[in-house]
This record gives structure tokens, C-alpha cells and sequence, in this order.
């Protein structure tokens, strides 16, 4: 059996006007993602992993926000693709962890939710999902709350085309 592992990367703006949306749970905030589809920069960073992991790409390649058909999209939908597209490519997801770095709100209670969340979408067990919280502590764009950025590893083992969880 053998395994891959891909790291994934994002971020976006706070905004006004926007819900604050982060593995497919819905954050309370004054502020939420800038961005073409919900914005979820933790599926956003996982999806990048994923993709990597099983030599796909990236996120842009598969789910331009060029398109129409992306704007407001729910990204654990994109994240669910994603997956189905590393399984039709012979690979399994093992596991992920993520890291979410922002200010605030602080995101304590909604990490299980999250983690839930992206385990449905993923196919896999909660347990093989990680999900942390860090801040910037007052450096660059996140720190001064700007912004949120995420990064992610994916592991994957090579299983049968098609295969599924």
C-alpha cells in the first residue's frame, strides 16, 4: 500500500456584508469571507490538499471562479467533488489536519462541528479529521483582522479506481 500526502493554502478579506463561513459551519461574526463561492477557506485550503496529494492540480483548474456556476457555491459541495475526483483517480483519503489562523472570532465550539462537517464531505471518520485554531498574533494581514488564512495536509493511499470509502 502506499501513501501520498499534498498541502493546500488559503486565504481571504473580511467584509462586512458577508456570513463567516468555515468548514461548512457558519461562524457568529460581523465580518465574513470575500470570495466568488461561500468563501470557506478551510474546504478551499483541504481541496488544494486533496488535489496535490493525487497529482490533480489545483482548485483553480477544477472550480474556476471565472465560471458562473461557482458564485455562492457551497464549498463542502466542491470539497465532495474534489474527493470524487481522487477516488476516480485511484486514491483514498486517510486523513487530514488544517490550521485556521485569524483573530476572531475565536472558534472553539464550532471545530467539532467543522469537523463533522468536512468528515461527510471527505467520506472519512471524524476522527481522521483535525481541525486547530491559531491567531497572528498581531502580524501581517491576519493579525491586524484583515483576514483568515488556512493551511491543510491531505493524506491519501492508493486504492482502486473508483473505489469509495
Amino acid at each position: 500500500m502506499s501513501f501520498r500526502s499534498g498541502i493546500g493554502y488559503d486565504s481571504h478579506r473580511l467584509v462586512t456584508g458577508r456570513p463567516l463561513v468555515l468548514g461548512g459551519v457558519e461562524i457568529a461574526s460581523e465580518r465574513g469571507l470575500a470570495g466568488h463561492s461561500d468563501a470557506d477557506a478551510l474546504a478551499h485550503a483541504l481541496i488544494d490538499a486533496l488535489l496535490g496529494a493525487a497529482g490533480l492540480g489545483d482548485i483553480g483548474e477544477h472550480f474556476p471562479d471565472s465560471e458562473e456556476r461557482y458564485r455562492d457555491a457551497d464549498s463542502l459541495v466542491l470539497l465532495a467533488d474534489a474527493v470524487a475526483l481522487v477516488r476516480a483517480a485511484g486514491f483514498e483519503p486517510v486523513n487530514v489536519d488544517a490550521t485556521i489562523v485569524m483573530e476572531r472570532p475565536k472558534l472553539g465550539d464550532a471545530r467539532a462541528a467543522m469537523r463533522s462537517r468536512l468528515a461527510d464531505a471527505l467520506g472519512i471518520a471524524v476522527s481522521d479529521v483535525n481541525v486547530k485554531a491559531s491567531t497572528g498574533e498581531g502580524i501581517g494581514f491576519v493579525g491586524r483582522g484583515e483576514g483568515v488564512a488556512v493551511i491543510a495536509i491531505a493524506t491519501l493511499r492508493r486504492g482502486q479506481a473508483g473505489e469509495v470509502g
